[in-house]
């Protein structure tokens, strides 16, 4: 187990409830309907929209009338300290749970009937780990949809702006008994209990994943962590606000 004193020395200047830097760059992939990058500490992450003129065969069949959004999200092969083998016939676990994660939590953002019968697929791909990377995943999805709106209201495409809401995640976890908002992947990987919570900037929870690694957790931490993670997707929301286009 790591001392709480070399805990302090991996945060270095970092307070336990201090965001990591953040930095987006809308419109990083010159092709795709909506694109962004997300450079989250040292996680970077790139998100694309393509948006496809038809829906899944089962909801063809069900007469759907709406839209539909879907995610695919992968880790290149040295994202991470080692190579990570590609997954070329099926996903893997992992990024199956992270995909259908960004998948449900984005379908409570985009208004999906100002697309009728039309597919909204996103693409998430880690470019570079270090803790965090659902979290980060979901802030490029969402940068990269915004980006996509933006380029549809300007073009006479839509009339009416498809984002219903701003939409956010971050980490929150207790290492050596101290809670931590933005984990890095040194804090997390020794994390006692490690939660995700996605929510609205207004403080509107949308999901929590995640629990505990150790001993259960009493309902008043648990609580606790919550409330700096919805504390901490505020901040986020100040920070990236002015630079989404």
């Amino acid at each position: 187990m790591v001392n709480c004193s070399k805990l302090v020395a991996m945060r270095q200047a970092r307070l336990a409830t201090e965001i990591r830097k953040i930095e987006i760059i809308p419109g990083y992939n010159r092709y795709a309907e909506g694109s962004a990058l997300v450079k989250w500490g040292h996680t970077h992450v790139l998100a694309t929209v393509t948006i496809d003129k038809t829906l899944p065969p089962h909801l063809r069949a069900e007469g759907h009338k709406g839209g539909w959004l879907t995610a695919e999200y992968a880790m290149l092969p040295r994202s991470a300290d080692k190579r990570i083998r590609r997954e070329r016939l099926y996903t893997g676990g992992r990024s199956l749970e992270i995909q259908r994660l960004i998948s449900r939590v984005l379908r409570t953002v985009v208004d999906l009937r100002l697309f009728p019968r039309k597919t909204l697929i996103l693409d998430i791909d880690v470019l570079q780990a270090d803790g965090g990377t659902r979290c980060a995943g979901i802030l490029a999805a969402y940068a990269a949809l915004h980006e996509m709106s933006n380029k549809l209201i300007l073009s006479g495409k839509l009339s009416e702006w498809p984002l219903k809401t701003e939409l956010a995640a971050v980490s929150v976890g207790i290492a050596n008994g101290k809670k931590l908002l933005d984990l890095e992947y040194s804090e997390d990987n020794i994390a006692e209990i490690d939660l995700n919570v996605v929510a609205s900037s207004d403080g509107k929870i949308i999901e929590i994943q995640g629990g505990s690694e150790a001993d259960p957790v009493n309902v008043e931490e648990y609580f606790e962590l919550v409330y700096m993670g919805i504390s901490g997707i505020k901040d986020i929301f100040e920070t990236v606000r002015p630079q989404l286009k």
